[in-house]
């Protein structure tokens, strides 16, 4: 039975419609020479011009001296010999040999030679040209270009075309592609005929949709269940989380009470490993993390407000917002969120408290983390992506990442990294290009760049073979591209370069850490040393103002004081006026003030 497949295409798609005919050539116009412009120029006759096609470049002379060198031979028949042993006498010639034979230096010198000398001898074999020689030597690999093409796209069904959200493959080898469609815009008006449905996609037919699934409110985010093809868990806009098993159609299987939800979009959503399989956490702008179980969806497992201040309540008006989110299967326990103030936190969660779910902290980027990702071969190691660059992570260095990418005149508004090519990742920018960097070969720039649409890109997730990668845009495309071979397949010796080259910066960045403390606390004892000594001036001052009360107010002075008051309010009492009770303090003031004073 023969296999086929139509391919539909409206006419008014194809361009305008070719018609040929017999007709010959015709010419369209002539423009015929004027004898009177020729006399307004002037024929210039000879003509020299010449064009360098390359920089000037300096140049400098130095003279030297040529070492000229000469090769003999000559014949050892007996070896060289000092001139005071008699080559004849054999004591003297054993007596020499046994005391160069005990110098510390006759063993490397042997070696040294040996190398030389083998060298010598082994020109004069023949090779047999049968004889495998190299069955234990790795050839070199050819040196291929990196390269990428896009090989198919999904189209967004809807007349509307809305912006793609996150994308997620299916576990059974990557042969589906499940994609939420979603307008995260703040307080975006839906447009007259915008749907909210998001599809599934089957790898070999782009045209049309495996499944359509039709949510009450648009999906965020959507992710497959790593073990099991038929579940999926999205994250609505309105702060739900949904469940969907594609073996029942369109309609969601369950959803969770909007009361005991999130109150903004549910950005993430991850399942985590559990005996039943059956569980997954969630996070959203709103400052919380919950952790569900599908098949009870009324009440969540635990609910974690991302609030870390300790004198506190915990309040969600505080709270920082998450917009990104991460677990390894490997780690149950252990997961990561990215917050829109550019921090990251490593969370465990057997912790009692916040504080000690969130233990770990990094100051990441300018703006919110928009993407976070471990390496597949070291975990300790991350990547996140935030304002204009990304950055790589190692858990022992809280204080600076131990790599990151230049600056970019646009954002970059997603990444991941390889799962097969330990060294590479790959980003996703505002301006519709995808970027590949290979950190083992370059660092200050990439060593593939892509253009894919001119729309902002959304999201890109890589296959589990590597070799293809998924990027979705604003428009609701998604475009699949194939990777060149160098790329997806790892070398021998890669995962030890890049292990040698994760610990050396880790090493870097903990010796600048140490110095950054040093510093830290010099300028702490500094101040110190300054407050200090600031007091022990105001105290110093205040003893000299006791020193002089003490050698200048004597008795006689103190009488003369009292007398003089008694004098003063004596008159003023014959004038009706107010008594004085005390001296009045005398300002320092010189007589031209006193002069400007009565003026």
């Amino acid at each position: 039975m023969e296999t086929t497949f139509s391919y539909q295409k409206k006419r008014c798609q194809f361009g305008r419609q070719c018609l040929f005919s017999d007709k010959g050539p015709d010419l369209i116009d002539d423009y015929p020479g004027h004898t009177q412009w020729m006399k307004d120029f002037i024929l210039r006759d000879p003509v020299d011009k010449s064009t360098q096609n390359a920089p000037m470049q300096s140049k400098h002379c130095v003279n030297t001296f040529r070492a000229e060198f000469s090769t003999s031979s000559m014949n050892h028949v007996e070896g060289g010999w000092p001139k005071d042993i008699n080559i004849q006498d054999e004591e003297a010639t054993k007596r020499y040999r046994r005391k160069i034979e005990k110098d510390d230096a006759f063993n490397p010198t042997i070696f040294q030679l040996a190398k030389t000398m083998e060298n010598c001898i082994l020109q004069n074999n023949a090779i047999n040209i049968y004889q495998q020689y190299f069955d234990d030597v790795e050839p070199a690999p050819l040196i291929e270009p990196s390269s990428a093409r896009i090989v198919s796209v999904f189209q967004d069904q809807c007349p509307v075309k809305r912006p793609i959200s996150h994308i997620s493959w299916s576990p059974d080898n990557g042969t589906k592609l499940a994609m939420s469609h979603c307008n995260l815009t703040y307080q975006a008006v839906p447009k007259p005929n915008e749907s909210s449905h998001s599809y599934i996609w089957e790898m070999e037919n782009p045209n049309t949709p495996y499944l359509v699934l039709k949510p009450e409110s648009p999906c965020a985010c959507l992710e497959y269940n790593p073990k099991d093809g038929n579940l999926l868990i999205s994250g609505q806009l309105d702060g739900r989380v949904v469940i969907w098993d594609i073996r029942r159609g369109s309609d969601p299987v369950d959803h969770s009470q909007i009361e005991v939800s999130h109150r903004y979009p549910v950005l993430n959503a991850l399942w985590i490993t559990s005996k039943s399989g059956c569980e997954f956490f969630s996070a959203a702008p709103d400052g919380k993390i919950i952790w569900w179980d599908m098949r009870k969806l009324n009440e969540p497992l635990e609910v974690l407000i991302v609030d870390l201040v300790e004198d506190r309540l915990q309040c969600l008006s505080n709270a920082l917002g998450v917009s990104a989110l991460e677990y390894e299967a490997s780690i149950p326990t252990r997961f990561m969120i990215g917050c829109e103030n550019g921090q990251i936190y490593s969370g465990n969660r057997k912790g009692k408290s916040t504080m000690e779910k969130l233990n770990v902290k990094f100051d990441a980027h300018l703006g919110p983390v928009l993407a976070l990702q471990r390496n597949t071969a070291y975990l300790k190691n991350f990547l996140s992506i935030g304002d204009w660059t990304a950055r790589v992570w190692a858990e022992d260095c809280r204080e600076s990442s131990i790599m990151w990418t230049s600056y970019h005149k646009t954002m970059l508004t997603d990444g991941a990294w390889s799962p097969t090519r330990f060294s590479v990742f790959f980003t996703a920018r505002e301006d519709g290009i995808m970027d590949i960097w290979d950190i083992l070969q370059q660092q200050k720039r990439s060593v593939c760049c892509i253009k894919v649409c001119d729309v902002s890109l959304k999201c890109l997730r890589c296959h589990e073979m590597g070799r293809l990668l998924a990027v979705s845009n604003s428009a609701g495309s998604t475009y699949l591209v194939e990777l060149s071979e160098n790329l997806t397949t790892s070398t021998r010796n890669e995962k030890t370069l890049l292990n040698a080259m994760f610990e050396r910066e880790n090493k870097r960045e903990k010796i600048l850490e140490a110095r950054n403390r040093e510093i830290r606390l010099k300028l702490q004892q500094q101040q110190m040393t300054e407050q200090t000594a600031e007091g022990g001036e105001k105290r110093l001052m205040n003893r000299a103002d006791d020193d002089f009360e003490a050698k200048w107010i004597t008795p006689e002075v103190k009488q003369a004081e009292e007398e003089y008051m008694k004098i003063v309010n004596e008159e003023l009492k014959k004038r009706n006026l107010k008594v004085v009770e005390d001296i009045p303090e005398i300002d320092n003031v010189t007589n031209d003030d006193r002069v400007e004073e009565k003026q």
